[in-house]
Parts: C-alpha cells; structure tokens; sequence
C-alpha cells in the first residue's frame, strides 16, 4: 500500500479516536489514579471560571450571576484610578520579583549545605526549614506584633536595654521592605530548599567522584556540577514564580504590617488594597475584576517568560 494512502488512513478522525481509546485502555491504572486530582481540578479550579462573567457585571445577590445587568467594564476602572494604582500596582510587582530573586538564591544556598552534612543531620535540618511553611500568617502575625510593638514589644526593649530611643515600628514605612523579605524568607525559604534539595539527590554521584579524582574542591563542585544541572528546574520554578508575579501574598502584608495605615505607601499590594476597599464599598464586581485582572497578566507573564527561556535554550523551556 503507498505510503500516502497509509499516512491519509492514520489521520482520519476515526482511528485518531480508536488510538487514543487504546492508549487510555493500556493505561487505565494510571489514569484511574490520576482521577482524584482531576476531579479536584475540575472541580475548585475550572468549574468556578464561569463566575468570571461577574468582572463583567453589575452584580446583585438578588438577581444572581446571569440574572445582574452588564456593567462593562466599570468594574476594572477603580483600580486605574486615584494615586493608590501606580503605588500598589509598584508595590505588588517588586516585592515579588525580590521575593523569588532571593528565595530561589537562598534556597539554591540551602539546598547545596544540606547536601554537604551528614545524614543523620539532614533530616533535622530539612523539618526546621519546612516547619514555618505550615504556620498561619495569623499566628506569624502576633509573632511579629510581640517583636514590633511600641511599649512592650521585645525590639524596643532591647533598644532601651542598650540605651537606644524605642522605634514606632508600625508608623515608620522606612524598615518595612526589609522586614516583610525576611519574614517571607523565614516563611517560603524551606518549600524550595527541599524541591532543590531533592533534585540534587537525583544528580548522577559519578560526576561528583570524578571532580573529586580531578582534585576540585567543594565550591568549584557547586558552581561547575551541581547549579548547572540544576538549571532546568530553577528555570521552571522560576516561570511558574512569575506568573504570581500580580498577586501579592495577602496574609503577609496584611497581618505582618497590622494593617496599620501609616506605613501603607510601602506595604499595601494590589490584594490588600482590593480587600480593604471591598470591606468599605462591598462591591463584587470589583474583586471579580481584579481577580480576572491578576489572572491574564500572570498569564501572559507565564508565556512570556516561557518564550523567552525557549529562544535562549528550548531543552530548559516549561512546554
């Protein structure tokens, strides 16, 4: 039979169907398996992006999602309007471009110093960098007010213990950026050290044996061996990082700051400001708006990003 008539018989849609219900028949355990987060998927992540024609309305509880007269697009015009939108909207973006600068760094740091102790140590060191990634920004919250509290707080008694003047902490803006970074490091740091730690474990001990027999020492191992092999996985974490890149972590500047209103010109994010204006104006619409927003953007910051490590190496691109 010629080859085309053969070619022209694999594309018809019929035996497309039969290959695919084929595939799924030999691979039916795993899909079985697979079912769970599909369903979950399904469920929490696409099934709700109906409500996403809510940006798009004048929404009332009465009349309900598709009963709600249009509103156009009035719903996104609040948040590029007044002074807060270039400050929330700077605010947003580079907190979080410092975030996953200095996470991915410091975890890449960790993860290499894990690699380094001794196994009965690991285990101990991996729990006390995983620890904080359970805890509550509540809980983290009243930590942080027992450290930065006017009177009574454990800095300004330690100031005063040395005969230094107390600091208002939660009316200066000035310390803030470096503070809100150290708690999301205490905070994320360990999640990443353990992803990074875990692909070190996969790299090939041979090539380490072989440095070794070359006379390299520790740190030449780390930048020559293991970081590079590791690239693929940094860039992957990093394109996935940047697509959250519009969504300020809300629990973190929200309850590490105290909501306090003096210092919001350096710790207000997109989220919090959307939060606190939609306590005061109770508009849905708005928070759908902002939501729908959020989402495009990090998507194309997603596929831009993926672009660009595409051109530059098509083997370290996500898809």
């Amino acid at each position: 039979m010629p080859k085309a008539v053969t070619a022209q018989k694999e594309r018809r849609p019929g035996s497309a169907i039969k290959r695919e219900l084929h595939y799924f028949w030999k691979n039916r355990e795993l899909f079985l398996l697979s079912l769970p987060g599909i369903l979950y998927k399904l469920i929490f992540a696409y099934l709700p992006m109906v409500g996403l024609i809510i940006a798009f309305k004048n929404y009332r509880y009465d009349k309900g999602i598709f009963g709600s007269a249009w509103a156009g697009l009035n719903n996104f015009r609040y948040l590029f309007t007044g002074d807060a939108a270039w400050r929330i909207t700077r605010n947003t973006v580079l907190y979080n471009a410092g975030y996953i600068v200095l996470t991915t760094c410091v975890a890449l740091l960790f993860a290499v110093l894990l690699n380094e102790l001794k196994a009965k140590y690991t285990k101990f060191y991996q729990t006390s960098l995983f620890l904080p990634h359970f805890l509550s920004w509540v809980l983290v919250g009243y930590i942080a007010y027992a450290f930065f509290n006017h009177s009574d707080g454990f800095l300004n008694r330690l100031l005063e213990s040395i005969g230094l003047e107390p600091v208002a902490w939660y009316q200066n803006s000035a310390p803030w950026p470096f503070i809100l970074v150290i708690f999301h490091l205490w905070k994320a740091v360990g999640f990443s050290t353990l992803i990074y730690f875990a692909g070190i474990i996969g790299i090939n001990s041979e090539y380490y044996e072989a440095a070794r027999i070359d006379g390299a020492t520790k740190s030449q191992m780390a930048f020559r061996i293991t970081i590079p092999l590791l690239a693929p996985l940094v860039i992957i974490m990093l394109i996935l990082s940047i697509g959250s890149m519009f969504r300020g972590d809300f629990g973190l500047h929200y309850f590490i700051p105290n909501n306090s209103g003096f210092i919001f010109n350096s710790t207000d994010v997109i989220d919090t400001y959307v939060y606190r204006s939609l306590r005061e104006l109770g508009n849905v619409g708005m928070s759908a708006a902002t939501g729908f927003y959020q989402s495009v953007v990090g998507l194309i910051l997603v596929l831009a990003a993926n672009g660009i490590v595409k051109k530059i190496n098509p083997d370290h691109s996500l898809w």
